[in-house]
Order: C-alpha cells, then sequence, then structure tokens
C-alpha cells in the first residue's frame, strides 16, 4: 500500500474506532489491502504524484455551509496558476462546482443547486453519521458537514473521483470526513448509519430492488434514506426498461415513476416515504465546462425537440424520494 492511500485509511479507522461503526473494522481494512493490491488505473501513480505537488497553504477561511471554499489572503499568484494547473491534470470535474484559494472548479453539473432543492426536505443532520452511497468527488459530503453532520463516509470505486476528493481535502482539511473507493456491494450491512444519501446510482443498478435493500441495511432502524434517481412519468406499474443506451449512457437499466418508486421502496421496507424534488435537468445545470470539456446533456437530447433524449426516451428528470427504515 502506498504511504498516501495508508495514510487516508489510517485516518479512516482511527475515526471508526470511536464510532458507531467501529464494527466495521473487522473487515475494511482487509477489504482496502484487497483494493490496493489490485489493478489501478494507469495514471493512478502519476495522480499520486501530482497530489504531492499542491503547494501547502493554511487555510484562513472555509466555507462549507454556503459553498465549498477555501481561502486564504497570503496565495500569491504563482501559487494560483499552480493550484490551477495541477487540478487540471485530474478532468474531468463532473461534480461541484469548488472554489480552492481563488481557483473555481466550474464541473459539469451544479451540484450546488441540487443540493438547495433538497436540504429543507431532509432530517436535521446535525450530530449524525452520514454515509454517501456514489460520492463521486465528495461535493456533498462537505455541505453534509457543513450542516453539522458529526462523521461523512463517501463510497465510489472510481479511482479519479477518490483523487479529486483528497486534492480538493488538501486544501480544505477537513475533520470526521472519508472517502473509500468501494461499491456498494462491497459493503456488509452495518446498520448504523443515521442518514445515507444515495443521489444518481439507482438507475446504473441491473437490480435495483437489491440496490435499495443494500442502501437499507446500512441505516440503523429509524434512520434515514435520500434517493436521488432518474423516473418518468406514470403510476404505480409505471417502469421504462431503456434500451442500449439512455442518453448516450450504456450503463441506464430501470427508470421507475415516483409513485413506483414509492412501492419498491416500502417493498423493501422503508416506511413514511416522501417526495422531496422533482426537476426536469436543465441544460444550465448539466454543461460542458473547461474542465470537463467533451460532450454533455446538450449533445444527448434531440436537437429538435430537447424533451427527448437523442434515442427518443423522455429527456432527464430526477426526483428525490425520502424515506425511513423500520
Amino acid at each position: 500500500m502506498n504511504k498516501h492511500t495508508k495514510q487516508w485509511f489510517e485516518d479512516c479507522y482511527h475515526s471508526l474506532l470511536t464510532s458507531p461503526l467501529s464494527h466495521w473494522l473487522e473487515t475494511l481494512p482487509a477489504q482496502l489491502r484487497e483494493w490496493d493490491s489490485n489493478a489501478k488505473h494507469g495514471d493512478f501513480d502519476k495522480w499520486c504524484r501530482l497530489l504531492e505537488k499542491l503547494p501547502e497553504i493554511t487555510p484562513e477561511s472555509v466555507d462549507i455551509e454556503t459553498s465549498v471554499t477555501v481561502s486564504s489572503k497570503a496565495v500569491s499568484e504563482y501559487q494560483q496558476a499552480q493550484i490551477q494547473g495541477l487540478l487540471k491534470q485530474f478532468m474531468p470535474w463532473r461534480k461541484g462546482p469548488y472554489s480552492i484559494h481563488g481557483v473555481t472548479i466550474d464541473t459539469e453539473w451544479r451540484s450546488d443547486w441540487k443540493w438547495d432543492r433538497v436540504i429543507p426536505h431532509i432530517s436535521d443532520l446535525n450530530g449524525r453519521t452520514v454515509l454517501d452511497v456514489g460520492c463521486g468527488s465528495g461535493y456533498h459530503m462537505w455541505r453534509m458537514l457543513g450542516e453539522g453532520a458529526s462523521r461523512v463516509i463517501g463510497i465510489d470505486p472510481t479511482q479519479l473521483f477518490f483523487i479529486q476528493f483528497q486534492a480538493v481535502q488538501h486544501f480544505l482539511r477537513a475533520e470526521n470526513i472519508h472517502f473509500l473507493p468501494l461499491g456498494i456491494e462491497q459493503m456488509q450491512p452495518l446498520d448504523a448509519f443515521d442518514t445515507v444519501f444515495s443521489m444518481g446510482v439507482m438507475y446504473h443498478r441491473k437490480d435495483p430492488i437489491a440496490f435499495l435493500s443494500q442502501l437499507k441495511h446500512q441505516l440503523r432502524k429509524g434512520g434515514e434514506l435520500i434517493l436521488e434517481t432518474l423516473v418518468v412519468d406514470g403510476d404505480s406499474t409505471t417502469v421504462l426498461m431503456a434500451g442500449e443506451r439512455y442518453a448516450q449512457m450504456r450503463n441506464v437499466w430501470f427508470l421507475p415513476s415516483v409513485e413506483a418508486l414509492t412501492v419498491w421502496l416500502e417493498r423493501v421496507g422503508f416506511e413514511n416515504v416522501r417526495v422531496a424534488d422533482v426537476n426536469v435537468t436543465s441544460l444550465e445545470e448539466q454543461r460542458a465546462t473547461p474542465w470537463m470539456d467533451s460532450q454533455s446533456l446538450k449533445d444527448f437530447l434531440d436537437p429538435e425537440d430537447i424533451s427527448r433524449t437523442i434515442e427518443g426516451y423522455p429527456a432527464p428528470k430526477r426526483a428525490v424520494l425520502i424515506a425511513t427504515r423500520k
């Protein structure tokens, strides 16, 4: 295990020791050693070396309540150019935005807009232990911490997202926030988190019912799930199974209606299911930027009718449902 990952994981283990998740330490270290011994992305070692080049700057101001921003008056123009040049090596940046010592990472998604729509509807995160499943680069994890969560753990198997998180954490230096490069299918039933978020993952799952059950078994009884996924219009029996591609994505499987998703949640053991938000994704919320300069939403919609994907399906509509584990 290289010195970077060893330190990151040991910091997490130390945090878990005195938490309701301490029993996770019976299996987690072995899982992460196995992850470290497996083949990495071809650029992983290069990314770790680039992380070492990020300048050490003591933050004077950190805002994770209204944004994810870190700043210091002592930062020079040279350091800003250095930060921007190094962070550009970790493109594409999809979830954000971030402001790092005057460098704005204008990500593909305005994840802050989604957060602003969702946060009024969820229980107080103050003092809660939170899991973010499919956390991406970790944008929402910092916002959870900014809402008072006592501990936030994100899981995502994508190695670039793991590196992006470490790059931002290098500057924020936040405590009790950790990223583990795992998928939900690798996690034992912990039955311990107060709150579980899963945003933008379920439609990538071939078995959404099993996925919902996996989420449930990370929560303690009475814990709260915040689930965001693609949906379609319809009644309690409506589910769209896309063909080979949906909005150019190959790995999209089931898109239920809000009513059908409510039935699924209740069947696997959730109650008090309620809808926090339904939103058709706009071309302003998901778009190409200098930090994600390949195709984005506008390229995946019918240019003559943006209410349809280029395959002819309804354009992406996302719903956020909140439910309580029985």
